[in-house]
């Protein structure tokens, strides 16, 4: 009965927060109520015993994509007007695109329940009470899936780097830091004593 209400409660949540989402007039609001829509979720996962997908959502999607969205949008300047100005015009395009999804969908869930589409899959690894959700999918992983899980983080890896490269700006009347020289300084090149004489300051002019 308790995991009844939990499931329909952050089921609730989700789809309400999705649908604020789209609909909020801020787009720093639409971002807080994906945060939430996130966290619904994760709960969802966790009920049905997928941790670590509840995981995934709450490290990788709030506390990564998610700031990241909030961050572009809180720091650009961004002309949110200006990009509704064209919304009434694709509104019947975009209405026409959303219907068919949802009949894809809908016809999708219809065979699916009738177990037409999984009647042939093959079961999931389901985990046991010695191993938990999370060191089953580690497995998998790490002995099925090695040499694909490390062409993956190869792709991200060129990825990463080719952002960097392509971002990366060098300016000559930036002053930069030099740790080499920082760190190999002593005392000659560090302190200059200067011999100052009483009624005459550093520079040698007498002081009035």
């Amino acid at each position: 009965m308790l995991q009844g209400i939990a499931f329909y409660l952050m089921a609730a949540t989700a789809v309400v927060s999705g649908l604020l989402v789209v609909t909020a007039r801020n787009p720093v609001h639409s971002v807080l109520w994906l945060i939430l829509a996130f966290f619904s979720s994760a709960g969802l996962f966790v009920l049905l015993g997928a941790e670590f997908l509840a995981m995934l959502l709450v490290v990788v999607y709030v506390g990564a994509v998610a700031v990241l969205f909030l961050f572009v949008v809180m720091m650009l300047d961004v002309d949110f007007v200006r990009l509704r100005e064209g919304y009434a015009t694709y509104l019947p395009l975009a209405a026409i695109v959303a219907g068919i999804l949802l009949a894809e969908m809908i016809m999708i869930s219809i065979v699916v329940v009738q177990g037409g589409a999984a009647s042939d899959a093959t079961a999931p690894a389901v985990a046991t009470a010695d191993t938990s959700n999370i060191e089953a999918i580690g497995r998998v992983l790490y002995t099925d899936y090695i040499y694909f899980f490390q062409a993956a983080g190869i792709v991200l890896l060129i990825a990463m780097i080719g952002a960097i490269v392509l971002t990366l700006r060098h300016k000559t009347t930036v002053r930069r830091q030099d740790p080499g020289a920082q760190t190999n300084r002593d005392r000659k090149t560090a302190i200059e004593i200067k011999g100052v004489v009483t009624g005459v300051g550093v520079t040698g002019e007498e002081l009035r």
